[in-house]
């Protein structure tokens, strides 16, 4: 069984990363396109799907099975609960929504509708990242997970050169800045890894270098229930050119250390010092490919999705309810 896929939210993400992943999933059709502005849906370099600014129609498609959710946090809830009530199942960008009450009503329109319904947490699917949870039982009792994971995001920014929204510094359509943009991608992969999740979590939030209305950067620290010690540094005023992205997870017998692999792609590189260091290959699957691939076998009926929606809910909240008491 193969499945038509529809895309609503045409920017960056979807055109060069997302759409690229996905037409290269054999069992995966690309059947229709959906964005509120023309100029999005006309820079998408693909033939064939139908493209169109009204949802109603989107949702209407002929042989569309799946909808990939990409518009900005504060429209998830609008999209998602049409697509769920039209019978779609959804794979949603994270965060889930740009506030608790409007992630809520989407996951509980999904389970209403009786649909698939997903988080797209790429780094979940970072070969690195897979095989790191593979090697966490070698590292003996895990004590700390360390994540930075930082950009250079100015208000002006553009991944092209050519005018762009950048709707990720706007607080109504974020719902805020670097935090809620980047921190959900590590208390994810860290729960993804353990086997557990963050269950405690405070927030520092800075606004230093970007002169606009969401912080720049933030430092959140969490633990487990078991007594892991998190923390985070995500930030949109690291310039790119300098080491941004390093995952280490410690163990009483070992620690694993990713760097470079927090990103779109499958590089980077993953190292496992018991003391000695040792370079750990991994595959080259795009994070991005692998997560398609996975949804459309759940859609398919060939797999489990093995993600419930309520804990990334749960994580949502978490996350959001610590940034309300951080300091700006």
């Amino acid at each position: 069984m193969s499945v038509g896929w529809g895309v609503a939210g045409c920017g960056w993400v979807a055109r060069d990363h997302a759409l690229p992943a996905l037409l290269d999933v054999p069992d995966a059709r690309l059947v229709a396109l959906h964005d509120l502005d023309p100029a999005a849906l006309d820079r998408v370099p693909v033939e064939g799907p139908r493209r169109t600014t009204d949802l109603a129609g989107f949702l209407a498609t002929p042989g569309l099975d799946a909808v990939y959710v990409a518009v900005p946090n504060a429209g998830h809830r609008q999209v998602v609960e049409a697509a769920a009530a039209a019978g779609k199942a959804v794979l949603c960008e994270k965060p889930l929504a740009a506030d608790v009450g409007d992630a809520q009503a989407l996951v509980e329109a999904g389970t209403r509708a009786g649909v698939l319904l997903g988080t797209a947490y790429d780094q979940r699917w970072h070969p690195a990242h897979v095989r790191l949870r593979e090697l966490v039982p070698e590292l003996g009792t895990v004590t700390a997970v360390r994540i930075v994971y930082c950009c250079w995001l100015p208000g002006d920014w553009t991944p092209d050169g050519r005018p762009h929204d950048n709707w990720r510094v706007d607080p109504a359509r974020a719902g805020g800045g670097a935090a809620i943009d980047l921190a959900p991608h590590g208390l994810d992969l860290t729960g993804t890894l353990l086997g557990e999740d963050v269950t405690a979590l405070s927030a520092l939030l800075q606004t230093r270098v970007h002169d606009y209305g969401v912080d720049d950067g933030a430092l959140l620290t969490g633990t487990t229930d078991s007594g892991v010690l998190v923390s985070l540094h995500v930030a949109f005023n690291t310039p790119d050119a300098l080491p941004r992205r390093r995952l280490e997870v410690v163990g009483t017998r070992g620690m694993a250390v990713a760097v470079d692999t927090m990103g779109q792609t499958a590089g980077g590189s993953l190292t496992l010092y018991r003391p000695d260091p040792v370079d750990v290959p991994f595959a080259d699957t795009p994070p991005f490919t692998a997560q398609f691939a996975a949804f459309t076998d759940a859609v398919a009926g060939r797999a489990r999705w093995p993600f419930d929606p309520a804990r990334d809910l749960a994580l949502h909240r978490l996350l959001l309810t610590a940034l309300e008491r951080g300091t700006p």
